[in-house]
């Protein structure tokens, strides 16, 4: 079946335009655009009556396994209790207008195959397994007084722990062979971790070396959980392609990116719910007292690094029962840039940092059927993609109407 959407101001998110016509999917994918569209046989025809149609959003960096904010519990649960939650949570997602999301660490290629045979409603799932840390590093959820190292090979869980050159390498060679998209590395201390500061260095540059070389090696790419500029511009320069957070880069953190063509994910939205919520939904007292040395510093590295030209992608990093503040990110970037810069970063930037350019994020001919249709004009105002529950009438993911009622 195909679906022809008519009446409709179709964005062409490169150019920042809207065009008036018709857009119509078959397969799973867009097949044509322009005024007037012959409807052929069996084709569904829905009048939207001059409704926005936006490409469906890409969110870069979330954690569909974080049904808590106390990562370090996840190993001990069941794993179909952390699926049945996953499958929850990627739903909700789905109902907030995105249609993708690249997994910053927990999602396996079991949630990703559920979503692919449609066992469960959500986003294209992008996954990297588990994220590489060091002894000790943000992915290492010991107590001080804890010493035995299980990594839950079997359960859920959002890090395993490697230390030194074969080790690393063994470690990403084994999130490689289980089909990871990318390899998630922790190149500074976080807020979730217990033992580590925020302000340290982790992994050796021989270290991070090695990730990446094996990452390209398998024709992927590695994505650093970092926050100082002395953390993100060693990720850099080890040849990773994107800096999570970075909320403390300076002005040769930038130049850094520009040289290395590498991409920045800040996720201000995860901060300011930590702030109000955190401790509600399972953040430790030890971890929210470090939100502040980030929180402030957010909104001024995503304005610095847009302002200098660094390659931006939308993403959130919400955890536990936060991960509805999903769109609020959209309103906290507006307050620096642009509804059009902002709305880029959720759609054509994150699917060029995802190596699917021209396939999602885009209503190009031949993408991906994903799109939204809105009641208001997001470029005029992006608290349109702020408030879905006000303004997201129907989301369609490969063609199909998975959100709304498209057919009323």
């Amino acid at each position: 079946m195909s679906l022809l959407l008519r009446n409709a101001l179709v964005l062409d998110v490169g150019t920042g335009e809207y065009a008036e016509g018709d857009l119509r999917c078959a397969d799973g994918r867009v097949v044509e655009t322009g005024p007037r569209l012959t409807a052929p046989p069996d084709t569904r025809v829905v009048d939207v009556a001059g409704a926005y149609v936006v490409p469906g959003l890409i969110d870069a960096h979330v954690h569909v396994t974080a049904s808590t904010a106390d990562l370090g519990s996840l190993s001990s649960m069941s794993p179909s209790y952390v699926a049945a939650h996953s499958a929850r949570i990627m739903g909700q997602m789905l109902d907030r207008g995105f249609t993708t999301v690249r997994d910053a660490s927990g999602a396996d290629h079991g949630l990703a195959d559920a979503q692919a045979e449609g066992l469960i409603r959500g986003p294209r799932l992008l996954f990297c397994g588990k994220g590489l840390s060091q002894t000790g590093g943000h992915a290492d959820f010991r107590g001080r007084g804890e010493h035995l190292v299980d990594d839950h090979p079997c359960c859920a869980g959002v890090g395993r722990v490697a230390d030194g050159v074969t080790a690393v390498r063994t470690a990403a060679r084994d999130e490689l062979r289980k089909g990871a998209h990318h390899i998630k590395v922790m190149a500074s201390g976080g807020v979730a971790s217990p033992t580590d500061r925020i302000d340290s260095t982790q992994y050796s540059m021989e270290e991070l070396r090695a990730i990446v070389e094996e990452a390209q090696a398998a024709n992927r790419y590695v994505a650093a959980h970092a926050y100082t500029a002395r953390a993100v511009n060693r990720a850099l320069e080890a040849g990773v392609r994107s800096i999570e957070h970075g909320n403390l880069i300076d002005d040769g953190s930038v130049e850094l990116f520009r040289e290395h063509d590498a991409f920045l994910v800040p996720t201000l939205v995860t901060y300011w719910a930590l702030k109000e919520e955190g401790p509600a939904f399972g953040l430790p007292e030890r971890s929210w007292r470090k939100v502040d040395e980030v929180l402030e510093a957010g909104l001024a590295a995503l304005e610095r690094a847009a302002r200098g030209g660094v390659r931006l992608a939308y993403g959130t990093d919400l955890l536990g029962g936060m991960h509805r503040h999903q769109n609020h990110e959209f309103r906290l970037r507006g307050e620096v840039q642009r509804p059009i810069d902002v709305l880029r970063a959720a759609t054509t930037g994150a699917a060029e940092l995802v190596g699917m350019a021209g396939e999602i994020g885009t209503l190009a001919v031949g993408a991906h059927a994903d799109l939204l249709v809105l009641d208001g004009d997001p470029l005029e105002d992006v608290g349109v993609l702020a408030d879905p529950e006000k303004h997201l009438r129907h989301v369609v993911q490969a063609g199909a109407s998975v959100a709304g009622n498209l057919y009323r």
